[in-house]
């Protein structure tokens, strides 16, 4: 990635953002020593302006910030930074430096499922299931759906509450790997049914 860290006297500014969640979490800024450390070791790092040195977010503490993706902007001196942070992120103890709570909204996991169901889809890891599932072709997969869809369905009306939740979510796991292989996403589902649906 090509970054301009001349503009702002050797630094840029990386603002990181919960990837689950996409709450702001803090603001920080990097040289480029800081930058390749976060990229090798997949850890937020940054340059200390008080103190003139790298430091790791997490490194006292033990509540590192996981990189999941790195983007810049569109002038090459800013960096979006998606991690998953290990614990609260602020010095002070609260989950962002902003003071917000960070709390996952439990829909947006559906999102990174997606997300991670569209890698297994492109980098077809051996031994997964996802992967298997790809490979056995679109008629296995339909298959898969309408057998889950029937095994919901016999929960819903003569199971349990905890038979049914799991029933429904293997339902709903296969629906979108089903999905994904047709070239399409759950925001497809939601774009119909935002056309259908009416106040």
């Amino acid at each position: 990635m090509k970054l301009d860290f001349n503009k702002q006297g050797g630094l840029i500014p990386a603002i990181i953002q919960d990837a689950q969640t996409n709450k702001i979490l803090m603001l920080g800024f990097m040289n480029e020593e800081a930058y390749q450390k976060t990229v090798e070791t997949n850890k937020v790092t940054f340059f200390s302006r008080t103190k003139q040195r790298l430091w790791t977010k997490g490194e006292t503490s033990g509540n590192y910030l996981h990189v999941v993706n790195i983007l810049k902007d569109c002038d090459d001196d800013t960096l979006l930074i998606k991690a998953n942070p290990a614990g609260p992120v602020c010095h002070t103890g609260t989950d962002t430096c902003f003071g917000e709570t960070n709390t996952p909204d439990q829909i947006l996991f559906l999102k990174y499922l997606q997300d991670f169901i569209d890698r297994r889809y492109k980098e077809m890891p051996e031994g997964s299931y996802t992967t298997s599932l790809f490979q056995k072709g679109i008629n296995r997969m339909a298959q898969k759906v309408g057998e889950e869809a029937v095994e919901t369905v016999i929960e819903a009306t003569n199971g349990t509450e905890n038979g049914f939740i799991y029933e429904a979510s293997d339902l709903l796991y296969h629906l979108i790997v089903l999905l994904t292989s047709k070239g399409m996403r759950l925001e497809t589902l939601a774009d119909e049914l935002k056309k259908r649906h009416k106040e």
